[in-house]
């Protein structure tokens, strides 16, 4: 059982999430990156950083949260019954809102929330979320509707019904249509996949619109690097921005999105839920691909320290 520093307070874990980084980790991928990772097996072994949970024990100087608070954040090696954390990284959970919806929301939804601020989001813009049904997609057109902004989602077929129930305005589905192809013009577009050339996007954009690649199926380090070369040399023409998001930890935005999330405004998505024992089954699902919003990893209440 872990003991907090100073600073720290230990969780009682009820839920976790999963992110593409996890994944990422255990699988090695991209493969320059094991240069960090680990060779052969990861270095860091405790993966997961999205949690929720009860406040069980507090370290020296903590005032924000005492024992039997619920909280949520960011958690290194959240996949587990329980673990430290800083009080820094962890905010309240407010009554009517459970465990595993705030599980869902930390690196997600803090990722969207800042696109749409890098995007000037505002009412009347118009917002095409390329990736609408993974977990930062799910999030980004929601976030975007409590904006007041007009909403295009791009998704697979199977998800056309699912994304229109999160608000999207309008639909592409991708397998019959690509969107660069449109004639329509976006104040802002949201990349979770960075499929498409970046030049046929940027023509998609309005005078003074922004481009932001979220994520993009890496197959080596090279393909990041040129993607961020490609981005910078994109916006020196004309006002047009394109620019690839790296969201950064800021409770304050994880407070903004669990405030809309209390008043139903955004409804965390959760695809499936996994126990703690079929872990890797989660990860492999999530690496699949095919996940819609997020995938929670419950811990059994009678597993969590009391």
């Amino acid at each position: 059982m872990p003991s907090p520093n100073e600073g720290e307070v230990r969780i009682a874990i009820r839920a976790a999430s999963i992110n593409a980084l996890d994944w990422r980790t255990v699988t090695g991928t991209p493969v320059l990156a094991r240069l960090a990772m680990g060779l052969t097996k990861p270095k860091e072994t405790r993966i997961g950083v999205d949690v929720a949970g009860v406040v069980d024990a507090v370290g020296a100087n903590v005032t924000a949260f005492k024992p039997g608070d619920a909280v949520f954040g960011n958690c290194r090696g959240a996949f587990a019954e329980a673990r430290c954390a800083p009080a820094s990284a962890l905010v309240a959970i407010p009554d009517g809102v459970g465990f595993e919806e705030a599980a869902s929301l930390p690196v997600a939804s803090f990722t969207a929330l800042q696109a749409l601020r890098a995007g000037n989001i505002a009412a009347g813009r118009s917002v095409l979320v390329n990736g609408a049904a993974g977990g930062v997609g799910t999030f980004a057109v929601q976030l975007a509707k409590a904006f007041g902004a007009r909403v295009t989602a791009v998704t697979h077929t199977r998800n056309l019904d699912f994304v229109r129930s999160l608000g999207a305005d309008d639909v592409i589905d991708y397998t019959r249509e690509d969107f660069a192809d449109g004639n329509a013009r976006y104040d802002l577009i949201i990349d979770c996949h960075a499929t498409r050339a970046l030049r046929r996007c940027r023509r998609m954009l309005t005078p003074d619109g922004t481009y932001l690649a979220i994520g993009a199926p890496f197959t080596g380090m090279m393909d990041l690097v040129a993607l961020l070369l490609k981005c910078a040399l994109l916006s020196k023409v004309r006002h047009r921005k394109v620019r690839m998001v790296m969201a950064k930890r800021n409770p304050g935005d994880l407070v903004a999105v669990m405030q809309l999330v209390k008043d139903r405004k955004v409804v965390p998505a959760i695809d499936r839920r996994f126990p703690l024992d079929d872990i890797r089954e989660a990860i492999a699902y999530v690496a699949d691909g095919h996940a819609r919003g997020k995938v929670v990893v419950t811990m059994p209440a009678s597993m969590a320290p009391r």
